[in-house]
Formats: structure tokens, sequence, C-alpha cells
């Protein structure tokens, strides 16, 4: 399974989920690979639900790790993000949310490969349509990550 290099950053977290994503978003700290790195959450003004607000900002973490950061014939596609498990833990004054993740992608070219042949096989006696997401599934990547984030001033 290949590496992907953590996101460190000089830059204020805001600044590089803005410049990225094009969002504002209250946030301080870094990108949640351990609790004193955690992703410090400000405050939430759009009233998301936390752990939907939690789930975004991993999300776009593992763009950046798996697709914005890499040469485009490494990049991952069709990424998705699903909780596999939370812990709440409180340390002095603190809260922190302990947040596992699984994370499916497919390199781009792959998946395109996989769209295009959906597209032209589709509604053809020859397309083998359980052949075809077998494949997919084979082709899948699948890893599990943890995100930390310091929920303090939200709850």
């Amino acid at each position: 399974m290949p590496v992907f290099k953590q996101i460190f950053s000089n830059n204020d977290l805001k600044e590089v989920i803005k410049s990225a994503f094009d969002t504002d978003l209250p946030l301080n700290g870094a990108w949640g690979y351990t609790k004193s790195l955690s992703t410090v959450i400000e405050a939430n003004q759009s009233n998301i639900p936390l752990p939907q607000l939690e789930h975004m900002i991993t999300s776009m973490r593992a763009y950046l790790e798996m697709n914005m950061t890499l040469e485009k014939e490494e990049r991952y596609g069709s990424i998705n993000v699903n909780e596999t498990a939370r812990e709440q833990t409180k340390e002095d004054d603190l809260i922190y949310d302990k947040v596992t993740y699984e994370i499916t992608a497919m390199r781009e070219d792959t998946y395109a490969a996989f769209i295009n042949e959906y597209k032209e096989g589709y509604g053809t006696t020859e397309f083998d349509l359980n052949g075809h997401f077998q494949k997919r599934k084979e082709a899948t990547l699948t890893r599990e990550v943890i995100h930390w984030f310091e929920v303090s001033k939200v709850i």
C-alpha cells in the first residue's frame, strides 16, 4: 500500500483550506495526526453537527494527501471517507475527539478507465456488470486514519 505524506504547513490552517477549497472554517492548530497536533475547531458558525464538520475537515485532509500534493500520475480520485470509531477524552480543560476513518480511493487514471468502460459497455449483452464492479473493488485502495480534533470551544 502506498504511504501518503502527512501535511505540514507553516501557513495558517484556515488559509490553506481557503486557498485549496474556497471555504472559510474557524480552525487553528494542525492537521490532527496526533493529539499534540490536533485540529482546533474554534467555532461552529453554521451549526453543522460536529461529526459532519469533522468529516468534512478529514475529507479535505485526505484530498490534500492523496490528490493535490501528488504528481498527476500518482493522484487518487473517488476519495470517500467513512467514520468507523470515535472516542472523546478530556485533558485539563481541553476536550478532544479522536476519530478513526476508513478512506477508500482509486488512482485517477484507473477510475477514469472504469467510468469509460461502464459508459461504453452498459446495456450491451457483452458487458459483465458484476465483473466490472468486482474489478473496481479490487482496484480500490482502503486505508485507516485517525484524526484528532480539539473541540472544547464547540461542546
